[in-house]
């Protein structure tokens, strides 16, 4: 261990055995400046800073784990932490005895043992510290080991295994290619065939596709937002290539799994609905395969927008009812909004390229009513959905 790194471990644990710093921080009601001065009179300037910065992180991580307010992380540990919600998730397929490569402040780790006895692996001492710690708040320490070490030097290959590279391997931030990632591909191919099976909780963006044959890939959305590509492999990996899966703020969850060839369907005219997909379903590549199953048709080849006569209900589709449909151009829209009832208006298009703060700034938005743009290609044709969220 570093000097560097034992340091900021010895701070860490001087201010997990003063847990009174933070009642202090949450009483009082004066400025900063106040709050630093008033704490220094009792603690050191070092561990005041890691206090003052780990309340803001707490506070920040409500949006992802439920007893945040107890968690220890730091910056880019909570950053790259996997929501609870997608962690109980992928938590669910996994039982037996399960190693957590690169387990980080243990956001998966945590969701794992209540499933399984699960043995977390990481580098850096502070974070196996921080998984420890959140073992505890979150009651399961029992079935939790931590082991800081290279994952090199883990020979076992008993069990499963759960692994999330490190996307930040270097100080240039986020790296898209797998081939980037630490560890890289080479190295989660072949802790693929040492382990029974398991998961790769890689970025959605990545260039996962045909990387993994023989493996399950889920894309999974959390309340809109794609959070990560899981690559399900061996005994844990489903029947299907693809899956997309939606998990709603409380926590209902939705799948549907296939090929992207297994369907095609038709392209018409807006219809009296538009729905704006899932991303777990446009990136996983099963658009079509969702549409033909909630019976919605496509608006062009190359746009991920589909469309109704009569209102679908599907937890993959966010629906609008469309009210007019005109050409995208300036002098249209500018026309149509003067006598529009519009003091609202959300702006949405994904493959043609608008400035949406300076449409905006064009149009009269001055009466009462919430609507939608979506400007959209339809059939080859650039066009403008004047709509309102159902």
């Amino acid at each position: 261990m570093s000097s560097e790194s034992h340091s900021e471990l010895d701070c860490f644990r001087q201010l997990h055995n003063a847990p009174e710093i933070f009642e202090l921080i949450q009483q009082h009601s004066g400025s900063e400046f106040q709050l630093q001065k008033q704490l220094r009179e009792t603690y050191s300037q070092d561990l005041v800073r890691a206090a003052l910065t780990l309340f803001e992180l707490r506070i920040r991580g409500r949006a992802k784990f439920s007893k945040a307010d107890q968690m220890w992380f730091d910056r880019k540990s909570l950053e790259q932490a996997t929501p609870e919600l997608v962690s109980q998730h992928k938590a669910a397929r996994f039982s037996g005895t399960v190693y957590d490569f690169c387990c980080g402040m243990g956001g998966d780790l945590i969701a794992l043992a209540k499933h399984a006895h699960v043995t977390g692996v990481d580098l850096e001492p502070v974070l196996c510290q921080f998984a420890h710690w959140n073992s505890d708040v979150y009651g399961v320490s029992d079935s939790v080991s931590v082991i800081n070490s290279r994952l090199e030097e883990i020979r076992d290959r008993e069990g499963r295994l759960h692994i999330d590279p490190d996307r930040r391997p270097h100080s240039g931030g986020k790296v898209i290619r797998i081939e980037d990632y630490l560890p890289g591909l080479e190295t989660l191919l072949e802790l693929i065939e040492q382990f029974q099976g398991g998961a790769i909780k890689l970025s959605p963006a990545s260039n996962f596709a045909g990387k993994f044959p023989g493996t399950e890939v889920e894309l999974i959305s959390l309340n809109g937002e794609c959070k990560e590509a899981t690559i399900w492999f061996g005994d844990l990996a489903g029947d299907q290539e693809y899956r997309a899966t939606a998990i709603s703020k409380t926590g209902e969850v939705d799948s549907i799994a296939g090929h992207p060839m297994d369907a095609f369907v038709d392209l018409t005219e807006p219809g009296a609905y538009v729905y704006d997909p899932d991303p777990a379903v446009v990136r996983s590549g099963l658009l079509d395969v969702a549409a033909d199953q909630y019976g919605v048709s496509r608006l062009d080849p190359e746009e991920e927008y589909l469309t109704s006569t009569e209102a679908v209900e599907s937890p993959f589709f966010r629906r609008f009812r469309v009210l007019d449909d005109l050409p995208n151009n300036d002098r249209d829209l500018k026309k149509y909004f003067r006598s529009a009832d519009f003091g609202q208006l959300e702006i949405k298009c994904r493959r043609i390229p608008v400035s949406i703060e300076a449409l905006r700034r064009k149009l009269s938005l001055k009466g009462n009513a919430a609507g939608v743009l979506i400007i959209a290609r339809l059939q080859g044709k650039s066009r403008a959905l004047i709509c309102e969220r159902e």
